[in-house]
């Protein structure tokens, strides 16, 4: 039988600088599983693009801009998980090179407590 997954992902980029990028996103009902926590691919998602967010050193990603850092691997460690409240993802760079970067970014909920940590490496695509 046909089903049909709708769903909203909002969060924001609160802050990116040379070392970390930082993000929150409110838990909502758009983006839970049929258990009522926070999908996996919605965890994801947002530890993505705040790690991605610090792989462009901040600048915001517009359609043709010249270089764009593509994520070619995601390891993603699923620890917890919540129904409720605010997450926050911090991103942090394991190593920066000039082609290939990796970092480490960890989705915690408001008390600090460690949902994803999730490792991504960035090439730079042309």
């Amino acid at each position: 039988m046909p089903r049909s997954y709708e769903g909203s992902i909002a969060f924001t980029i609160d802050a990116v600088d040379d070392t970390r990028a930082t993000g929150t996103m409110p838990i909502g009902p758009g983006f839970l599983n049929p258990f009522g926590t926070v999908h996996a691919g919605a965890l994801t998602w947002f530890a993505d693009v705040v790690a991605t967010s610090l792989a462009l050193n901040g600048v915001d990603p517009t359609k043709g801009m010249e270089s764009f850092p593509v994520a070619v691997t995601l390891n993603a460690q699923l620890l917890a998980n919540r129904t409720e409240g605010v997450l926050t993802a911090t991103s942090i760079w394991v190593k920066k090179g000039r082609r290939i970067s990796t970092v480490r970014t960890e989705v915690a909920d408001a008390g600090g407590k460690v949902l994803m940590e999730l490792t991504s490496t960035h090439v730079s695509a042309r």
